[in-house]
């Protein structure tokens, strides 16, 4: 992944565990849970501390409402770009998932034109940078299984039980052709 050169961070505990938040002068580019998998380089790791910057304070602020159940929707601005254009396609259709819902990677290929493209989506949504905001937390296995989170299946539990979603059962979405 390839951050903008001018990106800042800051450093939240939230109630799942210590994250990492970073915004570039584009908007939030990172939100991480300091333990995951999939964390930015450590050069990458080493930006500039500030906890004044407005888009941080904006994320801690959404990120405090929304673990207290006051909010489902973000409004930041986010950058996205660290990604390749088919990472960035699978993130912005994550972004379509509404709170309390779920899907599942075959429906993600469908969405974004290339139903072969599955593992490639779970690979896309894997490395997804600004995790809980852009919810892939709500992507499912075909049979409606929690599947791998960078941030662990406890915390994507949590994060959904959280929403009301929920583990729902597989009939919520019928396996696409070729699917499960």
């Amino acid at each position: 992944m390839k951050y903008h050169p001018h990106t800042v961070q800051t450093h939240w505990a939230s109630p799942l565990g210590p994250m990492i938040l970073a915004a570039s002068p584009h908007g939030l580019c990172g939100v991480w849970f300091a333990d995951q998998r999939h964390l930015p380089a450590s050069d990458q790791l080493a930006w500039p501390q500030d906890d004044a910057h407005p888009v941080l304070q904006q994320a801690v602020h959404q990120l405090s409402a929304y673990f207290n159940s006051s909010i489902s929707l973000f409004d930041l601005p986010l950058d996205l770009n660290a990604g390749t254009a088919f990472q960035q396609s699978v993130w912005h259709a994550l972004l379509r998932i509404p709170a309390g819902q779920t899907t599942s990677y075959g429906r993600i290929s469908q969405q974004i034109s290339n139903p072969q493209a599955v593992r490639a989506v779970g690979a896309a949504v894997g490395r997804n940078p600004i995790g809980i905001i852009v919810p892939c937390h709500r992507v499912l296995g075909a049979d409606g299984s929690l599947t791998g989170y960078a941030g662990g299946l406890g915390r994507k539990a949590a994060l959904l039980e959280l929403e009301a979603a929920g583990n729902p059962s597989p009939d919520l979405f019928p396996p696409l052709p070729g699917e499960g």
